[in-house]
């Protein structure tokens, strides 16, 4: 059975001021470095062999900081990006007008073909975040490898998962340094392949994490 811990990345600049990321990037805050801290705390004792992450700036940083506390290096994947939201990307999201507004919709609340103007779908990104799942089952054996990637990215792999299709109303909240995990396994009594064993976990954490869509 393989493992595979998925944790989002710690808090953001613009997390904390509510603008939009997607593929753009900003710094981690004080917080988010100290989440990640925390996470890697967590870890440490869980035999982690591998840490991938998402080739964005607060990822790679999340992972750094995780991977100093379990002894091992970040490889970079960019499948594990985080969706591209096209026209809408550092925009605040308390300044969206009406229209883009709706358009942003189009991602949560089930709409088959939504997409933001220049970016990606819910289906696109689960396709590849998929890939870079699948690409840890040529892992030796006895690895135990973490993800670091980010919150709608990991939240359409979990549901997917799950049997979902990837538009599904967004329900599962990842808030940031949260800790999931995922195993692949063949077990008389769930579906052969990948199984979900916990998701948005932050009992490790020291004080709620933020979620960019929280009001």
């Amino acid at each position: 059975m393989l493992q595979v811990y998925l944790v989002r990345h710690g808090e953001t600049v613009w997390n904390a001021a509510r603008r939009i990321q997607g593929q753009s990037d900003s710094p981690l805050t004080e917080k988010g470095e100290q989440q990640a801290q925390q996470v890697g705390e967590r870890m440490k004792s869980q035999g982690i062999t591998h840490v991938i992450a998402s080739d964005l700036g607060r990822t790679r940083r999340t992972a750094e900081i995780i991977a100093d506390a379990c002894g091992c290096k970040v490889t970079v994947d960019a499948r594990l990006r985080e969706l591209n939201m096209g026209c809408l990307e550092q925009r605040p999201l308390d300044g969206l007008t009406p229209e883009e507004e709706s358009w942003r919709k189009t991602l949560v609340d089930g709409t088959q073909d939504g997409r933001i103007p220049g970016g990606e779908s819910m289906l696109e990104m689960a396709t590849r975040m998929h890939e870079a799942l699948n690409a840890l089952l040529e892992l030796p054996a006895g690895s135990r490898p973490l993800i670091v990637s980010h919150g709608m990215a990991l939240g359409v792999l979990v549901s997917t998962l799950l049997g979902l299709p990837a538009h599904a109303e967004r329900r599962l909240r990842l808030r940031n340094c949260s800790i999931s995990r995922v195993d692949h396994q063949q077990s008389a009594w769930l579906a052969a392949g990948w199984v979900v064993e916990t998701a948005g976990d932050v009992s490790h954490l020291d004080a709620p994490a933020l979620d960019e869509l929280q009001r």
